[in-house]
């Protein structure tokens, strides 16, 4: 049975499924001071249309937690709200822990996952597809500044989240795939790829450097998985596939956005390099 579903991206990690009348919303934000243009913003105006609206925050960072979602019910839209255990929810929304499930009609499920960072990751089965949003789950070794032992700590945190993962099918994946962690900053995402092979990779949380999506979608896909790189706010991805058959068609907003999010870098100039850059280690205590 061939599925279908509509794909967009926002920004950083913020992501929406559209499955017929369904709309799940991930990690939403607009970024700082708003910096996501207004016609790529969700509205009011874009929500009426849904029948039920189900947004997942997977954990109470900035960049993956934007208040204004809780102003969406307000105006009698059928919003309901998944948020990671350790956040506050009111009557509108359920808090799940890592390995918890909660039953959201007959044919749309949600289960946590754990995560390297706070929070949770989600799988989330909607119409017969499963769709995975990683969070902040990732193999965070920062390795140009952290000790042998703190990344032997990461990684064994890291293999611990990931492995009740594997009994589970993924079609489509959302991983973060970030280059202030140096040269190694892929190891997560690669694990994640070679373990559970989704028919759909892309990676999110780049750090407004659109070139090490593309590059990563260039040299990650295989025959068990397509990458593919969404770098421009706004952008949507159609997706039909069944056994057999998996069928992409991109649709880009116009090109004069990009330089709004992601100011073009000069060619050999400061920031040339988008993988040289490190940051503090993460702290696993």
């Amino acid at each position: 049975m061939e599925k279908f579903l509509k794909l967009t991206y926002y920004y950083n990690s913020g992501f929406s499924v559209q499955v017929g009348g369904t709309l799940l919303i991930f990690d939403y934000w607009e970024g700082e001071d708003r910096s996501l243009p207004p016609h790529s913003r969700i509205s009011e105006t874009f929500l009426q249309a849904f029948e039920q609206i189900y947004v997942f925050v997977s954990h109470a960072h900035p960049d993956h937690f934007d208040p204004v979602i809780y102003t969406w019910y307000k105006h009698g839209l059928p919003v309901s709200y998944i948020v990671s255990h350790d956040m506050p929810v009111g009557t509108r929304g359920s808090r799940l822990a890592p390995l918890q499930e909660k039953q959201l009609t007959q044919d749309i499920k949600v289960k946590a996952f754990g995560s390297t960072d706070l929070g949770v990751s989600y799988l989330v089965t909607v119409y017969g597809m499963t769709i995975f949003h990683a969070g902040d789950l990732n193999l965070w070794h920062w390795r140009s500044e952290s000790t042998l032992k703190e990344i032997e700590e990461a990684e064994e945190r890291f293999y611990e989240c990931m492995a009740p993962l594997k009994q589970e099918k993924i079609d489509v994946a959302m991983f973060p795939v970030d280059p202030r962690q140096g040269s190694m900053y892929d190891a997560g995402a690669n694990h994640f790829i070679m373990t559970e092979k989704p028919r759909v990779f892309i990676p999110m949380h780049w750090q407004d450097r659109p070139e090490v999506s593309l590059e990563y979608a260039r040299r990650a896909r295989n025959p068990q998985t397509e990458v593919i790189a969404l770098t421009r706010a706004g952008t949507i991805a159609n997706l039909s596939f069944s056994e057999e058959v998996l069928d992409i068609h991109i649709i880009e907003p116009p090109k004069e956005l990009d330089e709004q999010l992601y100011p073009l870098r000069k060619p050999g100039g400061a920031g040339a390099d988008p993988f040289a850059d490190t940051d503090l280690p993460v702290n696993l205590s």
